[in-house]
């Protein structure tokens, strides 16, 4: 069941256009990952979903319901999270937590109190006391302690040292597990392959590529490290191989295209293997990969995505 639906949407700002076109389906109990860099539209269309500001045109729906239209009802079921909290500086973390979660209608004290622990809080503090990081706890646990159905997440560990960004991850995968639906974006690739069920890359406002995070791995190389007891030759002369680097010992390191690997491993062995090690492809191999390429096609007037 499709929770979150944004239908050919574009937003233009004068002549300038944000949003191009843009698909994205999130379906219920499905973390879904939104990436690109600074600039290419994520959180303009977080602004749309979040009905801070209309499309220019296509269909965005929470819940079944227009996000413009339907703001005050569907911000009911949905917790938001920014990558920069701005807070009321005179009031303590435990009020402004306390705040929100009265504005969704609500008050689990012992969830609250759970997740002030989980995430290391003295809520006691006045808000302009506080840190970047210990901002970003606050609007996280206001809205993990929430009723929500919905999580918006537009860079939300901002700020948060490694062990916070692990407890974070830890509640997704709780709300992921009651059911719940979460929109993630976030340039912290690491964060995203590890939590997000599929994913979207943005570029200047266009949807590139998107699905699972094996169905887009074809589209990533594989790094190898190999020694051979006999020279290993002619291995540059293959296709989808590139990289090439001689490490100590006579280890061979470089890296290779998917669908190429079959036919370098079957010449690798000719030459009598004594090592070779693996390491999968990872969602910053795709994103960088993909953005390399637009950009080299973009230089060359070969076609790159505008």
């Amino acid at each position: 069941m499709s929770v979150l639906i944004l239908n050919n949407v574009t937003k233009n700002f004068g002549k300038f256009t944000a949003l191009n076109g843009v698909n994205l389906e999130v379906n219920s109990g499905e973390v879904y990952g939104f990436i690109g860099p600074n600039g290419a539209g994520k959180s303009t269309a977080i602004r749309i979903l979040l009905g801070l500001i209309k499309a220019t045109s296509g269909e965005a729906q929470i819940f079944g319901r227009n996000v413009w239209k339907d703001a005050v009802e569907i911000h009911q079921k949905v917790a938001y999270v920014p990558g920069d909290v701005n807070l009321w500086p005179n009031l303590t973390g435990g009020e402004v937590i306390d705040l929100f979660m009265k504005m969704r209608g609500g008050l689990n004290k012992s969830r609250r109190d759970e997740l002030i622990q989980r995430f290391n809080l003295d809520p006691s503090k006045k808000c302009r006391t506080y840190s970047k990081g210990n901002r970003q706890k606050i609007a996280l646990i206001a809205a993990f302690a929430s009723e929500a159905d919905l999580y918006i997440l537009d860079e939300p560990t901002s700020g948060l040292d490694p062990l916070m960004e692990k407890i974070f991850q830890e509640c997704v995968l709780e709300a992921k597990a009651e059911g719940k639906s979460i929109l993630l974006s976030s340039h912290i690739l690491s964060e995203v392959e590890k939590l997000c069920d599929r994913i979207a890359i943005i570029r200047q406002g266009v949807i590139i590529e998107s699905g699972t995070l094996n169905e887009l791995r074809h589209l990533t190389r594989t790094h190898l490290l190999v020694k051979t007891k006999q020279p290993l030759t002619d291995l540059e002369q293959l296709n989808g191989v590139y990289d090439m680097e001689k490490k100590e010992h006579g280890v061979l390191s470089f890296q290779i295209d998917s669908d190429a690997l079959d036919s370098v491993i079957r010449h690798i062995s000719q030459f009598e293997l004594i090592k070779l090690e693996s390491s999968p492809p990872t969602l910053e191999d795709l994103f960088m990969k993909h953005y390399e390429e637009k950009e080299d096609a973009s230089r060359t007037g070969a076609g790159g995505v505008s």
